[in-house]
């Protein structure tokens, strides 16, 4: 529990400066807008594309992948389709509901959890490139096209559908990055070390910041979302399908479907286990969506989850 709590402090301490800072009004009222849209556009694509430029696209062909891929599609899947059938969320809020049942939190609390439990954090890494590189697109596919067809703030723009899907990359800061990533690593390109450095310390302002916007968001209410506060059940199940239903398919997946080295099961299960990322919060926010589900599944997913993570590695760990 000490090893896992390390990993999890960091969350807490700048989340509870953001909700500070928020109370004293010290950056005003437009800051959870202003850095939230710093976030999406510019430290996100920095920091995914110094990840993905210096990775191999290939390395998450593995079978462990393939249990993990499979509690993610299930889980998210369930995630789109109880948001949308039970709480009446149209489709660009079921993409965040999705997020918020299936998308974890990989970088900031996976890669320190995966140290101190796994030894290393090569599996948290092929997890990182699966959801940059394959779930991203999809989520901010439905995000586009579902603000568009509801006349939110992402809709406004003219153009046919077909060409805006086309263009999605070009407009959306966060998929450019990963393709343009994924062009250097597959080229072999070497960037200069002023470029790299520089994005290295653009992208490292990704993760404390998205936390410091999510702590300014605990005070005063979702801003800049529909004004629609989510329930206490719809956060519940978005938690349950996160912190336990996850984990529980993507066990049954990698060990008794595929038989994997108890090793690579309990990697798979821990990840699967790790809370919402606040990328969710993130996205919500900028596509002028309600916050109010993403903001709290990320809270009590990463509450939860200090038990879920806990059980997991007592009952799968080495000493078990």
């Amino acid at each position: 529990m000490p090893a896992l709590l390390s990993g999890f402090t960091p969350i807490w301490i700048l989340t509870g400066i953001g909700y500070a800072v928020g109370r004293s009004g010290l950056l005003g009222a437009q800051a959870e807008s202003v850095l939230g849209r710093f976030v999406f556009h510019v430290a996100m694509p920095a920091a995914l594309f110094t990840m993905v430029s210096g990775s191999r696209p290939g390395s998450f062909a593995h079978p462990s992948m393939v249990a993990f891929a499979a509690g993610t599609a299930l889980v998210s899947g369930l995630g789109y389709a109880v948001g949308r059938r039970f709480f009446g969320r149209k489709r660009a809020d079921g993409a965040i509901s999705s997020m918020a049942s299936g998308y974890v939190n990989s970088a900031n609390l996976g890669i320190p959890v995966a140290v101190q439990v796994l030894g290393d954090a090569s599996f948290v890494a092929q997890v990182i490139l699966f959801q940059v590189l394959l779930v991203s697109p999809v989520i901010l596919t439905l995000l586009d096209t579902g603000t568009r067809a509801s006349g939110g703030p992402g809709g406004g723009r003219t153009g046919g559908g077909l060409r805006r899907m086309l263009t999605m990359p070009v407009r959306n800061p966060v998929i450019m990055a990963s393709l343009l990533g994924v062009a250097v690593s597959v080229t072999g390109l070497r960037l200069p070390a002023a470029v790299t450095h520089s994005c290295d310390v653009l992208g490292a302002a990704a993760v404390p910041t998205a936390l410091i916007t999510l702590g300014l968001s605990l005070h005063g209410g979702p801003a800049g979302g529909t004004g629609r506060l989510a329930g206490r059940a719809e956060v519940g199940v978005a938690v349950l399908l996160k912190t336990l239903v996850q984990p529980l398919v993507a066990f049954a997946v990698a060990g008794p479907l595929l038989h994997l080295p108890d090793h690579q099961v309990l990697a798979v299960v821990l990840c699967s286990a790790l809370p919402t990322a606040q990328n969710a919060y993130i996205y919500a926010r900028e596509y002028g969506l309600d916050t109010g589900l993403a903001r709290n599944a990320v809270v009590a997913s990463t509450v939860a989850s200090m038990v879920t993570l806990s059980c997991a590695t007592w009952a799968l760990g080495p000493s078990r």
